[in-house]
């Protein structure tokens, strides 16, 4: 009897999940076939037909396994929070769900995503991320009212990078600092540093283009 034959409609969904996030994220989604799916998965193609109906359908739901449980955990920290939640609360908010999770084996396909700027738009940004941004502008609003909306969006995004830069970077970081990484250290130097960039003054926005050049020469 078949590994597919013996395997519960569950094992075989999870398996043709793990299959494709794992050469997605070494092959590109162009470049990988259901075909080498369902030889990686050891799963025939009606399998992955049945679960997913096509390889659009399947990118997006490997995409969703990894993002919503990040976003329900934000939520609930932010919620948490209380009505008024410091910057420091929203920042940790945003950042621990991923820093404080095992997130390596995503590491590969995120990048893939993000080397695609039209894709990470359509397939994440719009789908799974925009609400959140909307939900953490908001409560930054609130912390920090002297910032406008576009900067409010500006330093979101600057957080955002940074935490994607932590994230790229994990496997590589304890060789680059010489110890062990420290996830509860590195997420108090995170926040520290995320929550004094956006408490920075934004005064030089008002500035003239000329000397808005001066700031940056």
């Amino acid at each position: 009897m078949s590994l597919t034959e013996t395997a519960t409609p569950l094992d075989t969904k999870t398996r043709i999940l793990n299959a494709a996030e794992k050469l997605f994220g070494l092959n590109g989604f162009d470049a990988t076939s259901l075909r080498d799916i369902t030889a990686e998965a050891q799963v025939n193609l009606a399998a992955v037909n049945y679960h997913f109906q096509s390889k659009e359908s399947l990118i997006d739901a490997i995409i969703e396994r990894r993002i919503q449980p990040i976003n329900r955990r934000r939520f609930e920290m932010l919620a948490a929070a209380g009505s008024s939640p410091r910057v420091e609360q929203i920042v940790e908010a945003f950042l621990a769900p991923v820093v404080m999770l095992e997130v390596l084996p995503a590491v590969p396909l995120i990048g893939r995503v993000l080397s695609n700027p039209d894709q990470f738009v359509e397939r994440v940004y719009k789908k799974h991320l925009l609400h959140v941004v909307e939900r953490f502008s908001e409560a930054l609003g609130k912390a920090l009212p002297g910032l406008s909306p576009e900067e409010r969006f500006w330093r979101l995004q600057f957080m955002a990078g940074s935490m994607t830069h932590v994230l790229a970077l994990s496997g590589v970081l304890p060789l680059m600092s010489g110890h062990p990484v420290d996830r509860h250290a590195l997420m108090r130097r995170l926040v520290n540093f995320i929550a004094a960039g956006l408490r920075a003054p934004s005064a030089f926005l008002n500035t003239t283009s000329e000397e808005t050049k001066c700031v940056f020469r």
